[in-house]
């Protein structure tokens, strides 16, 4: 693995177990807050509410504890992270808005966990979260969804190509319809003629010797006269 690739998987593995931190740490304190509003009871809670100047203290106090149970135990285990820190900021703001805490510690804390649960809501939850895990199964049953179909479709294309390939029944192979033809073929043929130069040399007959060709004819012999006697 190349230096650039070890640094991408550093990087990454940084980012997941700052994603994993920061869920544990954000989920843990919306927990804990719902579970305490649990233990006081509605009505403790609720008064809390119209201490704080809240329009309807026990309405309130119900939505704020379910949404901090639900939603930090959501953020723990990093399962739809994304819409859980949008719901989780919502709370805060509206929290904030209509009936902030009277103390400026709670006060800081509800700014800060509204800010950590955005910042969830638009990074992720990170490669170690449940999120993650069902990401990468309908992932993959997705490819292999994919690839069932191409094969399909191949075998289909396939099946539909092999009639053209395949020859007919009723046809005859070439070589033994011109094997049938040959043997069935008796009638008589003229033979083949010789190429040029055999069928010149085959016309011309071979030179005699002693004659000599002039201009392409034969040359005739010469005369002698016969001594004359006194």
């Amino acid at each position: 693995m190349s230096r650039s690739g070890q640094t991408t998987t550093v990087k990454q593995a940084l980012r997941d177990l700052a994603a994993l931190v920061a869920r544990v740490g954000v989920g843990g304190i919306f927990f804990a807050n719902g579970w305490t509003k649990l233990e006081d009871g509605l009505k403790a809670t609720g008064a809390k509410f119209l201490q704080q100047g809240a329009p309807a203290p026990g309405a309130w106090a119900t939505v704020t504890m379910l949404t901090e149970l639900i939603g930090g135990a959501l953020l723990i285990a990093g399962l739809a992270v994304s819409a859980t820190g949008l719901i989780l900021f919502a709370e805060a703001l509206g929290v904030f808005v209509v009936a902030p805490p009277l103390n400026p510690i709670s006060l800081n804390e509800l700014i800060l966990l509204g800010a950590a649960s955005l910042l969830l809501a638009v990074v992720g939850a990170g490669r170690v979260s449940v999120d993650h895990m069902v990401v990468i199964r309908r992932r993959e049953s997705e490819a292999a969804n994919e690839f069932a179909a191409d094969t399909e479709a191949d075998r289909v294309i396939a099946s539909l190509r092999e009639p053209d390939k395949s020859p007919a029944p009723d046809a005859e192979p070439e070589d033994a319809a011109d094997s049938a033809s040959a043997s069935e073929d008796t009638a008589p043929h003229p033979r083949p003629r010789a190429k040029g130069g055999e069928a010149s040399r085959a016309a011309d007959p071979a030179p005699v010797p002693g004659d000599t060709l002039v201009a392409g004819r034969k040359k005739p012999p010469s005369r002698t006269r016969r001594p004359t006697t006194d």
